[in-house]
């Protein structure tokens, strides 16, 4: 190699490692305090598995439309019927009249016995029904052929019936429906109105029958009523007869009602001597009270003389002495008032101590009368008691008699009288439309239900699936921040197809010649172009101020994209100026010399066996002269041995002070240590996870394995995030409008290599900034 080509070392100074602090769990979305936060959430899993809800939903669709086609249609003919109270029974040709209320249990009973065996039975009998094509299907005939009993026959053919007829009440009404159901719209209209007949036949019969049966029973038990009557009369005559019992009641009357006036005139007599007692007992104790007691007017004119004389009488005696004539003459004209009151006291004490005798005696008097007649009564009543029993027991007999011999008479008449309850309203019409198959509404149905069963398929989908979902789940698993979060490039293509059918630079094509591990190269205005430079952005930022210059790209499995994260992110660093080495240290499964039109027949592995030489691995992309590659090379035996030796330790030293920046693409973290070890030899480790590929699981294993190897994780980036379904709030068609606006003018860019020998990293001038 010249001296003035080959390549130069930069200045270098180690960076440092510092052991990274646990990066917060960002909680982005998802507040509690978001009221919409669950509503948001369930939309996202149904537009994520919408194919999974068109699927089932289509296909069930599919299913009822096809079969509801199939189905030959089927007819019902409806018949009405009013069933009314049930008839009274007739004892005379006015009871035809009378009805009786409508209870809810007797129309459900009418309803179930339209519904019985009997009845179905009949009507097929009645119409053949058992030889009809519409009634059975040949399906079923070979079914019946097979009974081994006529009566399992029989009970085959109800079954049909009973399967074809629906009896429903119309609500808070006496109308009863009567529906049946065939392929043949006239057998249909048949069935119902003979199942009417023959239930207006069945009530009438009954009716009938049990009106004949009253009447036989009715006839035999009139003689024996009518000797019962013959018997009683004669042992009340011979009673009267023995005891000379003529017109009894009359007496028996007459001698209740004078007890009874005896009864009044005793009750008055007692109150009347309790009355006279009371005020003689008053009077004789308070004699000076008399004349206010009974209230006479001359006693009490007296005391009042008395008093007035009394008065006079005081004054004189105090003018003019007790021997003065007209005081001697007061005083004997006091002494005889007070003589005159005394003896009328007494007259009126003894006048009160008469009548108050006088009442007592009375009452003994009514006393003993009523005692008198009281045992007469008794003796009446006595006498009446078996009386009675006699009279009213022939009686009794005598109006049984009566009324059951008027029933036989009215039950003779009415037996032949058709009065029946039930009546028709509408007869069944053959039907000109079927009632099913109703394909509109199956389909209709089945669309519904195809929905509702995708839904509830796409939440169990989402439910039992254990991968990462996005950027909240990674942050929640692991302590390191989402880098990037880059978008499916079939989903951004449609996008961006999408957005040139809307009119925006429609006579350019977009460019897809290329590969999507060169997508920053060829497609540098799309959304995943950007994604890789936002990626590229984070990771400088993450060891801030000095950024880190050996990165590893690993990926906890296979085919989670970090081969083409790796390219991207190269290509990415290498557009910012940067010298930039691309090494495929995946010496199992090279990835990287494809995409980039390399040959793997010389790389790593030849250069850490000391085959080649650095200058014959070491390839320059001309399209960015700030990039440079080096290829797996051949598949050596022994990989991990080759990665962990001090010669790759020494190389990366050396690689370090010519570059600023080298990408390691790495093979996966769980299946085999490769790049385990190589975490150990670089700056920073950036994990790659696809959603819907990369389990919860395998991440957090990933995880744990390079933090106790010691290495230093910068973050994980989201790869293959589908916008439509997986987050479509990271990356929108604002974003995608705006950005092929501006780079559609770029056209897309073919790799073109030569030979690290013919330029030196050293050599390429740096752009201005």
């Amino acid at each position: 190699m010249d001296e003035k080509h080959s390549l130069v070392p930069i200045e270098h100074r180690a960076l440092e490692r510092p052991v990274a602090p646990p990066a917060a769990i960002l909680k982005i979305g998802g507040d509690d305090s978001d009221s919409y936060f669950y509503l948001r959430a369930y939309w996202h899993i149904l537009r994520k598995r919408c194919w999974t809800v068109l699927t089932v939903a289509i296909v069930l669709t599919t299913l009822v439309a096809i079969i509801s086609f199939k189905m030959q249609p089927v007819y019902e003919a409806v018949a009405r019927v009013e069933i009314e109270a049930e008839t009274p029974q007739i004892q005379s040709l006015s009871d035809l009249d009378r009805v009786m209320p409508t209870d809810q249990a007797f129309v459900e009973t009418q309803v179930r016995v339209i519904q019985s065996d009997n009845l179905a039975w009949k009507t097929i009998q009645q119409l053949r029904l058992e030889d009809n094509v519409a009634f059975v299907p040949p399906r079923d005939q070979a079914k019946i052929q097979q009974a081994n009993s006529p009566a399992n026959n029989q009970s085959q053919l109800i079954k049909f019936f009973k399967d074809n007829l629906r009896v429903e009440r119309v609500r808070d009404t006496r109308v009863v429906e009567i529906k049946f159901q065939s392929t043949d719209a006239g057998l249909a209209a048949q069935v119902a109105n003979t199942v009417v007949d023959n239930h207006m036949e069945h009530n009438f019969r009954k009716k009938y029958d049990a009106t004949r049966q009253a009447s036989g029973w009715m006839e035999q038990q009139l003689d024996e009523l009518k000797a019962k009557v013959e018997k009683s009369q004669q042992a009340l005559v011979d009673y009267e007869r023995q005891y000379a019992i003529v017109n009894v009641s009359d007496k028996q009357n007459v001698a209740e009602q004078r007890l009874s006036d005896l009864s009044k005139e005793l009750t008055n007599a007692q109150s009347n001597r309790l009355e006279k007692e009371s005020l003689y007992d008053l009077v004789k104790s308070n004699e000076s009270q008399v004349a206010f007691i009974v209230q006479n007017d001359l006693l009490q004119r007296l005391e009042e003389k008395y008093a007035d004389l009394k008065t006079q009488y005081v004054d004189a005696l105090g003018q003019y002495g007790p021997n003065f004539p007209k005081v001697i003459r007061l005083r004997d004209q006091v002494d005889e008032i007070q003589s005159i009151i005394d003896r009328e006291r007494k007259r009126i004490v003894a006048r009160i101590h008469n009548d108050y005798m006088a009442a007592s005696g009375r009452e003994k008097l009514l006393a003993s009368a009523v005692a008198r007649e009281k045992v007469e009564v008794g003796r009446f009543n006595q006498l009446l008691i078996q009386h009675n029993v006699l009279k009213r027991e022939s009686d009794t007999n005598q109006q049984l008699y009566e009324n059951l011999l008027q029933r036989l008479k009215d039950a003779t008449v009415s037996a032949g009288l058709r009065a029946t309850n039930i009546h028709m309203v509408d007869r069944a019409l053959t039907p000109s439309v079927p009632v099913r198959p109703k394909k509109l509404l199956n389909i209709a149905v089945g669309l519904l239900v195809g929905l509702v069963l995708g839904i509830t398929l796409a939440f169990i989908e989402e439910g039992v699936d254990n991968s990462v979902k996005g950027a909240e789940d990674v942050e929640k698993l692991v302590a390191s921040p989402v880098l990037a979060v880059i978008p499916d490039a079939r989903a951004d293509r449609t996008r961006s197809s999408w957005l040139k059918s809307r009119g925006e630079n429609e006579k350019k094509k977009m460019a897809t010649n290329g590969r999507v591990e060169l997508t920053v190269l060829n497609r540098p205005g799309s959304s995943l172009a950007e994604s890789f430079r936002t990626l590229r952005t984070s990771i400088l930022l993450s060891c801030a101020p000095r950024p880190p210059r050996a990165i590893l790209v690993t990926s906890p499995q296979p085919s989670e994209g970090k081969t083409c994260t790796s390219l991207n992110l190269a290509i990415a660093l290498a557009q910012r100026g940067a010298r930039v080495l691309i090494m495929d240290s995946d010496l199992r499964r090279p990835g990287i010399a494809t995409p980039l039109g390399l040959s793997d027949q010389r790389g790593l592995s030849g250069l850490l066996t000391g085959a080649d030489g650095i200058d014959q691995v070491l390839f320059q992309l001309q399209n960015i002269p700030n990039l440079w590659a080096i290829p797996g090379g051949p598949r050596p035996p022994n990989p991990a041995e080759l990665l962990s030796s001090p010669t790759m330790e020494e190389l990366l030293q050396r690689l370090r002070k010519m570059f600023d920046h080298i990408v390691l693409d790495s093979p996966p973290v769980l299946m085999v240590t490769d790049a385990t070890i190589l975490s150990t030899l670089v700056d920073g480790v950036v994990v790659v996870a696809q959603p819907g590929l990369t389990t919860r699981g395998a991440l957090v294993r990933a995880y744990k394995t390079l933090q106790a190897s010691g290495a230093r994780i910068l973050g994980v980036a989201l790869n293959r995030i589908d916008s439509r379904t997986d987050g479509g709030y990271y990356y929108g068609a604002y974003y995608s409008r705006y950005y092929h606006s501006y780079f559609d003018d770029e056209p897309s860019r073919q790799i073109v290599t030569t030979k690290a020998a013919n330029s030196s990293p050293a050599q390429v001038p740096r752009p201005k900034k």
